[in-house]
């Protein structure tokens, strides 16, 4: 399928002289530190020199020493979006060990693509809402902490604290006890259950559990339920819930995913670097409108400018959804003891892909 929206990006031309990387870290705990990397790509246009931005969300700290240790891409030369985008789908963006995980090259991928759409945007004078005639909302959030070893609802507690109207997307675990979601459930700012069962060999693989999938559709409601692993134990207790509440996310890279999935999607997830390609999500976003299919937006725990990235194209096409898109606060070991509140005000910058995110 064409896409309409892909279409009128693709034939934008940029100029590439250079590209450099920029490692981004924090340390999260002490057996987590969550690195990133900053890519910049630069070009001079008739206008003078500019900058393009994207951010490579790879989860494996050694995948980024690989990369600053072998460098990025041959980019530079005259491109459009399209056949840039077209020459990165034939490249080699790892090593020849490969990355530690197949989505990692979707990611690496994405980050030359975005930073590509905002070099051709700044050269081109013009931002991208502009580009696509469409208006930049307010975006509406959700926070997603993580709530510890034991499970415990402080850090639910210690945001309300700071914004007391906050609602939360949360990965259910078998660690859960009847107590703690008996006391989740009476806060009434639960909006989505990530159960996390579309992972396999990772961290934060949950395997399908009876017993936890039994709890969480008595405790809660009229919740999403995002990713559950629907094996043949299991799947009878969705029957009654499974097109209004059950939401997809990891398993979605491409339109062709959407309509792989077990049954059609009234809700799916999105996260922009899963799909790679500045084509594949956008064509996804079409499809998503032609099949009256609504969407909410996520993030992959970014640093840099793919926060704000997200936060814009959530703006221009799911801004009234529980995005799981929260300000980089958010996310900081230490709460600060202000918080953003939600929704955010609409913060694009005058050209490109760029979004001035609160902190």
């Amino acid at each position: 399928m064409a896409s309409r929206t892909w279409d009128l990006l693709a034939n934008l031309p940029l100029r590439i002289d250079s590209v450099s990387l920029e490692p981004l870290k924090i340390r999260v705990s002490e057996d987590f530190e969550r690195w990133t990397m900053h890519v910049t790509l630069r070009g001079e246009r008739s206008g003078g020199p500019e900058e393009g931005h994207g951010e490579d969300v790879t989860w494996e700290v050694d995948d980024h020493r690989r990369l600053l240790e072998h460098g990025p891409p041959e980019l530079v030369g005259e491109h459009t979006l399209a056949s840039l985008s077209r020459a990165l789908g034939d490249m080699e963006l790892f090593p020849p060990s490969g990355p530690s995980r197949y989505a990692s090259k979707q990611y690496r991928r994405w980050a030359y693509e975005s930073a590509a759409l905002d070099l051709a945007l700044r050269q081109a004078g013009q931002s991208l809402h502009d580009v696509l005639g469409r208006k930049p909302r307010a975006v509406r959030f959700v926070a997603s902490p993580g709530l510890g070893s034991p499970p415990s609802i402080r850090p639910i507690d210690a945001i309300l604290a700071r914004q007391p109207e906050m609602q939360f997307k949360l990965d259910a675990s078998s660690a859960w006890s009847p107590n703690l979601m008996r006391t989740l459930s009476a806060l009434g700012h639960v909006k989505i259950l990530d159960l996390k069962g579309a992972y396999r060999g990772t961290p934060v693989d949950q395997p399908a559990d009876r017993t936890l999938y039994e709890s969480l559709l008595q405790f809660f409601d009229d919740v999403l339920l995002e990713d559950p692993d629907l094996t043949d134990e299991v799947r009878d207790l969705f029957d009654d819930v499974r097109l209004d509440r059950i939401t997809w996310d990891a398993p979605v890279h491409s339109t062709a995913d959407i309509e792989a999935l077990p049954f059609p999607p009234r809700v799916l997830n999105f996260k922009p670097s899963r799909f790679g390609s500045l084509q594949a999500l956008f064509d996804a976003y079409d499809h998503c409108r032609e099949q009256s299919i609504s969407i909410y937006g996520g993030g992959q725990f970014e640093l840099g400018p793919a926060r704000g990235q997200i936060q814009y194209l959530a703006s221009l096409f799911h801004p009234d959804a529980p995005n799981d898109v929260a300000p980089r606060a958010y996310n900081e070991p230490v709460l600060p003891e202000s918080l953003p509140a939600s929704p955010l005000p609409p913060t694009p910058r005058s050209t490109g892909f760029a979004w001035d995110e609160e902190t």
